[in-house]
């Protein structure tokens, strides 16, 4: 990395650091992530599993690992199927006229 580079990630990520013991003394501002369920947003969706995984980017053995509970949802996952939830449409047309062909 160049020096301007450096110096703002590292500017990045103390504040990102004094945020997360804000947030651990209860201070300031916290966002609260509601939990999201696969199986509904892909049936509320209309979709099949084997439909579902490629727009989530994933293999379908994986997809069915969050549906069936042995595999946690979390991160960028839970935030592509809370945008599935809210638009499914505009999900499918933005990722599905990305892909080659």
């Amino acid at each position: 990395m160049e020096g301007d580079q450096v110096t703002t990630f590292g500017d990045e990520l103390i504040q990102s650091l004094n945020e997360a013991v804000a947030h651990a003394r209860g201070e300031g501002p916290g966002t609260l992530h509601t939990s999201v369920v696969p199986r509904e947003v892909r049936r509320a969706a209309n979709l099949t599993q084997a439909q579902m995984a490629p727009l989530m980017g994933m293999s379908l053995s994986g997809y069915r690992k969050w549906e069936q509970g042995t595999r946690r949802v979390s991160g960028p996952g839970a935030t592509l199927l809370r945008l599935i939830q809210k638009e499914p449409e505009a999900v499918k047309r933005a990722l599905l006229s990305a892909e080659p062909g």
